[in-house]
């Protein structure tokens, strides 16, 4: 069962950091690979870069009153939950749909129902 995951290209966990440029303020951003990929599939969606993506999702965050102490969890979540919600067809595999362009206060009550 686990050769799927042990024999796995080990490109997909190593781990690579970004600097970027939020608000003026440089930070840097560890991720292994595999979530850079997802970020980059996920900011194409919307005709982003994944510096606009990430500056995006930092910015929406405050202003909900996230606690942004691990930004890169959130960012590995944010990329588990994408393919968690491509699997319940709640984001098309369709990478031509604009994420915006969903219902997303509907998919947020089919997710938690799932999940409680």
């Amino acid at each position: 069962m686990c050769e799927l995951f042990i024999k796995a290209d080990a490109l997909l966990w190593e781990s690579t950091t970004r600097s970027l440029r939020i608000d003026g303020m440089v930070t840097s951003v560890r991720l292994e690979n595999f979530f850079w990929s997802k970020l980059e599939e996920i900011a194409r969606r919307d005709s982003m870069n994944v510096v606009q993506l990430i500056t995006r999702l930092h910015h929406e965050s405050i202003d909900v009153g996230h606690d942004l102490g691990n930004f890169t969890s959130f960012l590995r979540v944010c990329c588990a939950r994408y393919l968690d919600l491509q699997l319940t067809d709640d984001i098309p595999a369709d990478l031509s749909r604009p994420i915006a362009d969903l219902d997303a206060p509907v998919i947020l009550s089919r997710e938690r129902a799932r999940y409680h």
